[in-house]
């Protein structure tokens, strides 16, 4: 080999490496090899990171979605009524709410459904802070606290509800069929659950629709408040089918069921308006003239004020005079003073009632000593054309806190909102007044919302009734055009007229079947007058009362135990 190839050769050969050359090497190998095990390592985490962050941005968005519709629902609840009016929402108002808590834990079911009745009471009653505050004396903030009280205690029932048909509902049984019973079920325990407040029922949503109003005489107000549950669970069953043919065939059947059911209201309906009309036809009338004195309450108790009282009230009575009435109608508490007592301001009313020669409804304050005790009522006294007092209604159901203080040891800062010694007691219930060879049942203020008090009159023999109330608390909120949609079935329900006279409006007549008549505006002086039929014609309602409410609880408690007892038996 050439000595020139050779050098070449041995220049290429690998240099023997050097001790710390080796050894450098080596931990460059070895931390090569744990850096790619780390970093597997930490791409891994950084993996389940990421993963971990798109579940939690699912799930708030789930949440804030279930949120938004039970707020829907709650607001479209409270568009269902007035002043908004939209009764249409009511048909549809639960959907959002449903889809909410389609397949949710039951306790995920409860904060929904008690979200969307702080929504919808709050909403719905948010002229009572005012109330409280204004005419209660109670501080702003403490108004609402109590106010706030209230509606944590109204909205366990819509949160009630949504528990009870989310679980069912997980067992296979649809909305349609199980709403209907546990809506009902516990709108009539709030009825009379601590003493009861029915304001605003679901089916009191629909008091302009005349043709669907007429069930009401047989099934009550919860007759219309099932009818539109059903139709909110057969509308979210069918909208959440999936699109397969044969699913929505089957889906079609509770539709055209429930489609069917409401014809048969509406054709029910249509025959009963044309079959009552007939009766009223043939019925003898009586002239009822209201009056409506607009008297501001906060100067309504002053004693500088009562005898302005009684002249505006004279004023408009012989205004009343020139329609020829049978009965001039005061409002609650329109004589600001204690009537038979008062001896000057009662002989001024009394000379009034015989110049005039026709019979009086006129609403007062009224006491009652026994021994040692004075028993205080609001009161209707009728008088007849000599001044003679011929009859005394003293009111029933009374307002909490508002004419007596519930639990008062308990509360001794929430006093009355009216101007009297002490606290009012309660009357007979079902008490009517005679007036000629004729009876008349009345009822005073929020009596009206409570179905079995009219209808304990109509079965001693009533045949018109009369509301006489003080809305002046509520100035132009909202709650004087729900107070008056509350009466219209009153008078369905019984088949009999209401004549109802307001201090600052709404005045107004009810037909017996439902029709609103010569309403007054708000805040004005007003008079009317109209001829009404005395009817003597008792409905199924006024017969049997809340049967079918009844039957819904029960139905509510089989469903509920039979359904939780299967699941016992099957474990």
């Amino acid at each position: 080999m050439p000595p020139s190839v050779l050098r070449n050769i041995k220049a290429r050969a690998p240099r023997p490496l050097s001790k710390t050359e080796i050894i450098s090497q080596h931990y460059l190998a070895e931390f090569l090899f744990f850096y790619r095990q780390e970093s597997a390592t930490y791409h891994k985490i950084f993996v389940k990171d990421i993963e971990g962050l798109l579940v939690v941005r699912m799930v708030l968005k789930a949440r804030l979605i279930s949120i938004i519709l039970a707020v829907t629902t709650g607001l479209l609840m409270t568009a269902s009524f007035p002043r908004v009016d939209w009764g249409g929402f009511a048909w549809v108002a639960f959907v959002p709410l449903l889809y909410a808590i389609k397949g949710v834990s039951p306790r995920a079911s409860l904060k929904l459904g008690f979200l969307t009745g702080l929504v919808h009471y709050g909403t719905l009653l948010y002229w009572i802070v005012g109330v409280i505050n204004h005419y209660g004396h109670v501080p702003t903030v403490l108004s609402v606290v109590i106010f706030m009280l209230l509606l944590c205690y109204l909205s366990v029932y819509p949160a009630l509800f949504a528990v009870a048909v989310s679980q069912l509902r997980e067992r296979s049984l649809p909305f349609y069929l199980i709403g209907p019973f546990f809506w009902v079920a516990l709108e009539y325990i709030k009825s009379f659950l601590l003493s009861g407040f029915p304001w605003e029922n679901l089916g009191y949503s629909q008091y302009d629709q005349l043709h669907l109003i007429q069930i009401s005489d047989i099934l009550g107000v919860y007759g219309l408040s099932a009818l539109i549950m059903a139709v909110n669970g057969v509308l979210f069953e069918f909208s959440n089918t999936n699109t397969a043919w044969r699913n929505r065939t089957l889906a079609w059947k509770p539709l055209v069921g429930v489609g069917l059911v409401l014809c048969g209201f509406l054709a029910y309906g249509a025959w009963r308006i044309e079959k009552t009309d007939r009766i009223i036809g043939d019925a003898p009338k009586r002239t009822v003239a209201l009056v409506q004195g607009n008297i501001d309450q906060s100067v309504k108790w002053l004693p500088s004020f009562q005898h302005e009282t009684l002249r505006r009230y004279a004023t408009l009575s012989t205004d009343a005079l020139k329609t020829s009435p049978d009965l001039i109608v005061w409002p609650e508490t329109a004589l600001p003073f204690y009537f038979l007592h008062d001896e000057d301001l009662t002989e001024e009313t009394l000379e009034l009632v015989r110049t005039s020669g026709v019979h009086f409804v006129l609403g007062s304050p009224s006491f009652r000593r026994t021994g040692q005790r004075t028993r205080y009522y609001n009161s209707a006294y009728l008088v007849d054309p000599t001044g003679k007092v011929v009859g005394k209604y003293d009111k029933v159901h009374l307002v909490p806190y508002g004419e007596y203080v519930p639990l008062k040891r308990y509360f001794p800062f929430l006093g009355k909102m009216v101007e009297a010694v002490g606290d009012f007691e309660s009357g007979q219930k079902g008490q009517v007044l005679s007036w000629g060879n004729e009876k008349i049942g009345i009822l005073i203020c929020f009596e009206a919302i409570f179905p079995e008090l009219a209808r304990s009159m109509v079965q001693n023999g009533a045949q018109l009734l009369i509301n006489i109330t003080n809305d002046a608390w509520f100035g132009r909120s909202s709650a004087p055009y729900q107070h008056l949609s509350m009466v219209v079935f009153r008078a369905v329900e019984n088949h009999l007229a209401v004549a109802r006279a307001a201090n600052t409006g709404i005045s107004a007549y009810v037909d017996p079947v439902g029709r609103l008549l010569d309403q007054t505006p708000l805040l004005e002086e007003a008079m009317r007058s109209r001829a009404l039929p005395m009817m003597s014609h008792e409905s199924f309602y006024a017969r049997h009362g809340d049967i079918f409410a009844i039957g819904c609880i029960l139905t509510s408690l089989i469903l509920w135990i039979g359904t939780f007892w299967r699941r016992f038996v099957h474990r």
